[in-house]
């Protein structure tokens, strides 16, 4: 899926991947056309002739990915040119996999609400928590651990639904499917889990 002309907004934040897949948080300064000036931290600003991708949120569907070549390069400040219209990834392209994994759920005003994730990938997370009042739109801090990682970022839920306990009768469990949008260095945290999982549970099998 393509969506011609879709630029990122000035003022907003967006992930440059360069080829070898680093990754580095940049500003859109100004954005017009086929032509992006970004500011970028000093370390992360590649030469002219580099072609790097921009990625940014197209939620609830998935992120934009909008290829560019560097152009002019002066400091803290880049130029970059499209080189191709922006694709939208889909939210289930990304790898998705775990369950069990312990999740605390933090809003201003409430007390934590701690859970286990269903699954999990670099774009959502489906958990239960017990006796959570949530509503869909609603914003949330999401902590995680997978394996020895942890991290901790905001999310909104996309989806909440009830779900009563039968057997034996107990608290009101809700299942929340909550999507975020992460820099590059989360999101290798979270695909190295998960296809170390998928790897575990093809050996156990």
């Amino acid at each position: 899926m393509t969506t011609s002309a879709h630029l990122p907004e000035a003022g907003s934040y967006v992930e440059m991947t360069d080829a070898d897949e680093q990754a580095a948080r940049v500003r859109v300064v100004h954005a017009e056309s086929s032509v992006l000036t970004l500011s970028s931290p000093l370390a992360a600003v590649p030469p002219v002739g580099t072609t790097v991708t921009l990625r940014w949120s197209a939620a609830p569907r998935g992120r934009f990915a909008l290829p560019c070549a560097v152009v002019e390069a002066d400091e803290n400040r880049l130029e970059v040119r499209t080189a191709g219209e922006a694709l939208v990834e889909q939210q289930r392209e990304f790898v998705r996999g775990g369950g069990g994994e312990r999740i605390i759920m933090r809003r201003p005003g409430w007390k934590d609400a701690h859970g286990w994730i269903r699954d999990v990938s670099e774009h959502s997370a489906r958990a239960h928590f017990e006796g959570a009042n949530v509503v869909e739109g609603e914003e949330l801090q999401l902590w995680m651990q997978l394996g020895g990682e942890i991290i901790d970022i905001p999310a909104v839920a996309a989806r909440v639904a009830m779900l009563p306990q039968q057997v034996p009768p107990g608290p009101m469990s809700v299942e929340i499917v909550a999507i975020f949008d992460i820099d590059e260095s989360l999101a290798r945290i979270i695909r190295r889990y998960v296809m170390r999982q998928q790897l575990l549970s093809r050996t156990r099998s």
